[in-house]
């Protein structure tokens, strides 16, 4: 029984890491429409985000198949109850991702009034906690999972750079201010991814520790 509950577990993580792949893809496709304003990466982001949501359906109907069945106590409640936590931050990850090229659709063809900085570097280290907050849940690794907790100030940081950056050019001509909205928007919801992947890495600690530290 023990190894058929160890097998199951051990799909559910292909699972998760299966669908962390797809939310960094849907990152990376919203940020290459936003630099490179193109058309065709901000449709596909958006179209991938049905698919994200398949596999959350897929993942949750596994870890209840896996609860009414195994009916797991201690450790492995913790863990199914965190995947079911999980792959709600990392279907919202996959929303956000749809919003961001929502906004990229409507800035083509338009100059960008500042050169885009820092908001790439927000993909980035939003991609980043993604997968490695996956990689500490696959691997129930607290230090990486904290270290994910602490980069959420780098995101953060970055956020506010990108919000006074735009501030300062509408304030300096108000002509820029219906772009600058949008970019700030967009730094918004690559906020809100880094919030996402935090909560992730908190329920891995929730895992190994039975504490769960945003609380």
């Amino acid at each position: 029984m023990r190894n058929k509950f160890d097998r199951q577990l051990e799909v559910l993580h292909g699972m998760l890491t299966e669908m962390g792949a797809m939310i960094e893809k849907a990152i990376g496709l919203a940020i290459h429409a936003i630099v490179q304003q193109d058309e065709e990466m901000a449709k596909q982001a958006i179209a991938f985000d049905d698919e994200i949501d398949q596999m959350e359906k897929d993942i949750e109907a596994l870890c209840l198949k896996l609860l009414l069945q195994q009916q797991p106590v201690a450790k492995d409640l913790r863990v199914i109850s965190a995947a079911l936590k999980m792959i709600t931050d990392m279907e919202r990850i996959g929303d956000q991702a749809a919003d961001i090229s929502e906004i990229a659709l409507y800035l083509i063809g338009e100059t960008y009034v500042k050169k885009l900085v820092h908001i790439p570097m927000m993909a980035e280290a939003t991609s980043k906690m993604v997968k490695e907050s996956i990689e500490a849940y696959v691997k129930m690794d607290l230090k990486l999972a904290q270290q994910v907790i602490d980069y959420d100030d780098v995101v953060d940081d970055l956020f506010d750079n990108v919000r006074n950056d735009l501030v300062e050019l509408i304030q300096q001509d108000a002509a820029n201010a219906p772009q600058s909205i949008d970019l700030v928007m967009i730094a918004k919801y690559f906020e809100r991814i880094g919030d996402h992947a935090t909560n992730i890495a908190e329920w891995v600690v929730f895992c190994i520790t039975g504490k769960h530290v945003g609380e």
